[in-house]
């Protein structure tokens, strides 16, 4: 980033303390004043990395976001500091004490490495992407565990490293890659190079076909506060084993290889799983977790009659069954004074919003309820009930 050399200068770094948490409607006011005394370019690199920084305050705490340096793309591809957090230790606790970082991005993987303790080898090809990751070790105090290196990743030699750790480009000018030999590098290269390390992770995109995930591998599903973040191939241990892990925590569930669950009628309760749990087929096994079944054969909604605490799914109480009719869903929510609707749907083409407007009666209600939309042994169907 032509930028960003000026921005670490003393002048540089002062702008930046002097721009901190600048809201978007002030900055052509702060803009104006800071020209007068300083360079107009660095002014203007200031309030764009300030707004970056913001940005990133979601992924990486406001403590670490507002020392560290960003690029917009570093922002939006950068793993979140819990999930590397996570993934960090899990190498540690195999014993790796130094990893070559493989399309490094802007430095979010290294870091929490080299916070659990493991030294890091990062290379990208970026230069501007380079230029941030190392600015970022420097300033977090991390420099004398983290080498930045520019380079081609397929050109590297990794020998001499406990573990390869290798975040391939899943984004082009059009968007996500969903093919996932359009990566770049290609997810055949990854595994190579991870087949010749002692240990090795892949990240991948959560949607990863499980048929393209190679025999000697652990796939590891990822969510953070209940949005999945990621998938994780990890090489050198647990062969064939599949996963899903939820942070905060972390929990963990692991796959028992169970037959899809049986169908039943609609209980007392229904558990949604969290989307690593769907993600990773393992809806099976919280069912026999739960003495459950599934409302239908495609949904992945269990019901059961008895109320058991998982850590895997979210339950609600449901009151209701109806088939799928707005005027009586309408007719219910007013009976209920429901003045507060949760829309949730699973195999429904109804758009929730929609439902929302349509459904929810004029008079504002002082009660909360929740809907599903789904299909009940094939017939469109709504559940309505409350979290427990």
């Amino acid at each position: 980033m032509n930028d960003l050399a000026p921005l670490l200068t003393p002048e540089g770094r002062a702008l930046l303390d002097a721009v901190r948490g600048t809201a978007p409607a002030d900055e052509l006011a702060v803009a104006t004043r800071l020209r007068r005394e300083h360079p107009a370019d660095l002014v203007s690199a200031a309030l764009g990395q300030a707004r970056l920084r913001q940005r990133a305050e979601a992924k990486f705490g406001a403590e670490d976001a507002g020392r560290m340096f960003f690029t917009p793309n570093g922002v939006e591809q950068s793993t979140r500091a819990s999930v590397a957090s996570y993934r960090a230790e899990r190498f540690r606790a195999l014993g790796v004490r130094s990893v070559a970082d493989l399309c490094c991005g802007i430095g979010g993987d290294a870091i929490a490495l080299a916070r659990a303790g493991v030294r890091v080898l990062a290379v990208d090809r970026d230069p501007a992407t380079v230029a941030v990751a190392r600015a970022n070790a420097d300033v977090l105090g991390l420099a004398d565990l983290i080498e930045v290196r520019e380079a081609d990743v397929t050109e590297v030699d990794t020998a001499g490293h406990d573990a390869v750790f290798v975040d391939p480009a899943r984004r082009g000018g059009r968007g996500r890659i969903f093919d996932p030999e359009a990566y770049s590098p290609p997810l055949s290269w990854a595994i190579g190079t991870a087949l010749k390390a002692p240990h090795a992770a892949l990240k991948v995109a959560p949607g990863i076909p499980h048929e393209a995930v190679p025999a000697d591998a652990e796939a590891e599903w990822i969510s953070d506060g209940g949005d999945v973040k990621e998938a994780v191939l990890w090489f050198g241990a647990g062969a064939g084993a599949v996963r899903a892990t939820l942070l905060p925590g972390p929990r963990t569930l692991l796959g028992r290889g169970l037959p899809n669950p049986r169908v039943r009628s609609v209980g007392r309760y229904l558990y949604e799983p969290d989307g690593a749990v769907i993600r990773a087929h393992l809806v099976a096994e919280v069912a026999e977790d739960l003495d459950g079944g599934l409302v239908d054969e495609t949904i992945a909604y269990i019901t059961a009659d008895e109320l058991r605490p998982t850590p895997y799914a979210s339950a609600y109480e449901i009151t209701d069954r109806l088939p799928f009719n707005v005027k009586k869903l309408k007719a219910l929510l007013r009976e209920r004074e429901v003045g507060i609707l949760t829309v949730k749907k699973r195999g429904s083409a109804v758009e929730p919003e929609e439902l929302r407007r349509k459904a929810l009666p004029k008079q504002h209600g002082r009660n909360a309820a929740t809907v599903f939309l789904t299909r009940v042994a094939g017939a469109p169907t709504m559940l309505l009930g409350h979290p427990v």
